[in-house]
């Protein structure tokens, strides 16, 4: 039996697998012995097969996980992979799902096998939520967690977080904060707009630690991700500008809490707490220091004296 989960929401079918996995365990294998999850792209031909066909041990069926196979590089174990399925045997007597997360291949082997996965009758795709449906999932999401949105605040969330994986963080720190009291859009605003940024927070926190490498890396996947270089250098400058505002309050009152320092800054709670791991393990003055040569970036780009994607290279490589 082979089931076939793909598509672009990878949060809904990732949450479909971890069912799956859930209901296989209880129906037939509640030791879990006989469930197994493979990485496809950098599995070899003779275990994939051997693994995917091997007999269930104390149970009726295994449950065998391959992920990201259509991502694979091998064009022979893809050739030989779709030829096995054309034939229908291989995997009659346990439980295959082909998982796909990841950007399918462009080989004609990858494009052969995907095209034939959709054709499975358990093939199930993810697309993207319309948004009717998306507010009827944020609705649910709300409801199960025992969270008292307000229509408008269900409207912001969609309005704003197409991202179910974004959502889904952003839902779970609204309920840890809220304490079962009615939330609008005000109350979730400092929750999104700080999970839109935790990858800014991450890549700041790793230069100011001299991570250099990840502090790069991160900065790259910003890029990806399709932000435009003068956005993260903003959003470089907005972060370093919080962390210096807390810092420099936490210098001159030693001990102040995070809710006196919040209400001082106008800062919410919540990103004053979080700013504070790193302002408490990191001296102000590297902090500022870095915060100085932002601002050389800054007066450079304003003035088109230099390329920011370059500028802000050259600020993360010399870290």
């Amino acid at each position: 039996m082979i089931l076939f989960l793909y598509g672009e929401d990878t949060f809904r079918s990732r949450r479909y697998l971890e069912q799956s996995i859930k209901k296989f365990k209880s129906e037939r294998d509640p030791s879990g012995y006989n469930v197994l999850s493979l990485n496809g792209k950098k599995i070899e031909s003779s275990r994939l097969f051997t693994e995917a066909a091997s007999a269930p041990f104390l149970a009726t069926k295994r449950l065998v996980i391959i992920e990201d196979i259509l991502s694979s590089g091998d064009k022979d174990l893809l050739a030989e992979l779709l030829e096995k399925i054309k034939v229908g045997k291989i995997f009659e007597n346990n439980v295959v799902i082909f998982f796909q997360s990841e950007s399918i291949g462009k080989t004609k082997e990858a494009k052969a096998l995907y095209a034939a996965l959709q054709k499975e009758k358990f093939a199930q795709e993810f697309s993207p939520l319309s948004f009717p449906k998306l507010v009827a999932w944020i609705k649910k999401e709300a409801e199960e967690r025992k969270i008292q949105l307000s229509p408008e605040a269900v409207a912001y969330l969609a309005e704003n977080g197409g991202d179910l994986w974004l959502l889904n963080g952003v839902l779970d720190q609204v309920r840890a904060f809220s304490n079962g009291a009615p939330v609008g859009p005000e109350e979730i605003k400092p929750f999104l707009n700080e999970k839109l940024d935790d990858n800014i927070f991450s890549m700041v926190e790793a230069l100011v630690t001299g991570r250099r490498e990840l502090g790069i890396k991160l900065l790259y996947e910003q890029r990806r991700l399709g932000q435009e270089d003068i956005q993260i250098f903003n959003l470089l400058l907005w972060q370093f500008r919080t962390l210096l505002s807390i810092a420099d309050l936490v210098e001159r009152e030693p001990g102040i809490p995070d809710a006196v320092v919040a209400s001082k800054t106008g800062l919410h709670p919540f990103v004053v707490k979080k700013n504070g791991s790193v302002i408490r393990r990191y001296s102000i003055g590297k902090l500022r220091s870095l915060y100085k040569e932002l601002e050389h970036i800054d007066v450079k780009t304003k003035t088109g004296q230099a390329d920011p994607a370059l500028l802000l290279d050259v600020f993360a490589g010399k870290l």
